[in-house]
């Protein structure tokens, strides 16, 4: 696979960048670098190398849910800009 200065003009339209004929044909290159390299690692044995998510062994590192004492409902609205029958009340954002 090879990305061509077409991919790169649709990458930079999709960002909304303008990019230089330069600029194009140095992103195109970089890229194409980037993929050659990872065309190299496909090249490694992964045979017998067990699959990660993570590259420490981790065990569960979240803490124990523990049941306190919330805010009142009073106390949340308390400084909202705005509220209205015990809720937050904000601009709607659908019409």
């Amino acid at each position: 696979m090879s990305i061509t200065v077409k991919d790169v003009q649709h990458v930079a339209k999709l960002a909304r960048l303008q990019l230089s004929p330069e600029e194009e044909a140095t992103f195109t290159e970089q890229m194409n670098a980037i993929l050659q390299y990872a065309e190299k690692l496909n090249e490694l044995d992964t045979e017998n190398v067990e699959p990660t998510t993570h590259v420490l062994q981790v065990s569960n590192v979240m803490r124990d849910d523990v049941v306190k004492e919330s805010l009142t409902q009073e106390e949340a609205l308390l400084n909202a800009p705005e509220h209205e029958e015990g809720h937050f009340k904000v601009p709607a954002v659908l019409e």
